[in-house]
C-alpha cells in the first residue's frame, strides 16, 4: 500500500510541475484598482500570478489564511472567491500592528467577504470547513519559541480537520540548509522543505505538487531572510498538499 501511495504521489507531482495557465479571474484580481502601490511593487519578487494559479483558488471557495500580514494575498484572494466565497484571516494577537493592518485592509471597499480571527499565537477558531488553508512565508514562524510554543503535530492535525475532503493545504516558505536547528530558524526565518513535507504528510496529507517559480539558486541559505543582500530575493518553495477524500 505504501508503494502504491508513493507511486501515486509521484504521478501527481509530475503532473503539476509545469506552471498552470493563469486563470482570467486571477489576472483580474491582480489588476484590481484597489491594490496598494506597495503590493504592486512587490509583485515582481513575490510572483502572485503563479502562486495563485498553482494553488487553484477559485470563485466561491472558502480560504483560511494564516497571518495575512496586512493583506498582500488577502486582497486578490478576496477578489477571486467573490461574493459567494469567504476569506478567514487568522492573525496573531501578539504581533504589534498586525491586527490593525488587517482591519484596515478589511475596511477597504470590496472586502466584505473577509473576516478576521484574532488568536494567541498558533491558535485558530474556524466557523466551518474550508477549501484551502494558506500559509505564505510563515510556517517557519510557528517554530519560533519567542512568539509562542506550538505543537506542530497538533497544529497540522487541526488544519487537516479544518479542511474539506479534497481540500488544499498550501505552504510557501524560505528554504534552509539541511540540519537547520530551531535556534537557527529563529535567527534565519527559514525552514527546510523536507521538514515541512515530513511534518505535513505525517498529519495525513498527500503532497501533490511543488511550485518552483520562486526557486533562486543564488540565495545563500546561511543568511537571514532580512539580510539586505538577499531580502525579497530568497530561495523559496511552494508546496501543495491535499486532504484525501477517503
Amino acid at each position: 500500500m505504501k508503494s502504491l501511495a508513493a507511486a501515486l504521489t509521484l504521478v501527481a507531482l509530475s503532473a503539476t510541475q509545469a506552471l498552470a495557465a493563469t486563470p482570467p479571474y486571477v489576472t483580474a484580481a491582480l489588476a484590481a484598482p484597489g491594490r496598494p502601490k506597495a503590493d504592486l511593487d512587490a509583485d515582481a519578487l513575490r510572483d502572485p500570478d503563479d502562486t495563485l494559479a498553482f494553488v487553484g483558488v477559485k470563485p466561491g471557495m472558502t480560504v483560511a489564511e494564516l497571518f495575512p500580514g496586512g493583506g498582500y494575498f488577502t486582497r486578490p484572494l478576496s477578489a477571486i472567491v467573490g461574493p459567494k466565497g469567504h476569506i478567514i484571516g487568522i492573525e496573531n494577537a501578539g504581533w504589534k500592528g498586525a491586527v490593525k493592518a488587517d482591519q484596515a485592509m478589511i475596511a477597504e471597499p470590496g472586502h466584505t467577504n473577509v473576516s478576521l480571527d484574532v488568536e494567541p499565537f498558533g491558535q485558530m477558531t474556524l466557523p466551518g470547513k474550508v477549501d484551502v488553508f494558506w500559509i505564505t512565508q510563515n510556517y517557519h514562524d510557528l517554530k519560533i519559541a519567542k512568539f509562542g510554543i506550538v505543537d506542530m503535530a497538533a497544529f497540522n492535525a487541526h488544519v487537516f480537520q479544518a479542511l474539506k475532503p479534497g481540500g488544499v493545504y498550501f505552504i510557501l516558505d524560505h528554504e534552509a540548509n539541511p540540519g537547520t536547528t530551531l535556534d537557527e530558524i529563529a535567527t534565519l526565518h527559514r525552514v527546510e522543505k523536507t521538514v515541512v513535507i515530513r511534518e505535513v504528510t505525517a498529519a495525513g496529507f498527500v503532497l501533490v505538487g511543488e511550485g518552483k517559480f520562486l526557486n533562486r539558486a543564488g540565495d545563500d541559505h546561511s543568511k537571514p531572510i532580512f539580510d539586505p543582500a538577499i531580502q525579497g530575493k530568497t530561495d523559496q518553495y511552494a508546496l501543495k498538499f491535499i486532504k484525501p477524500r477517503t
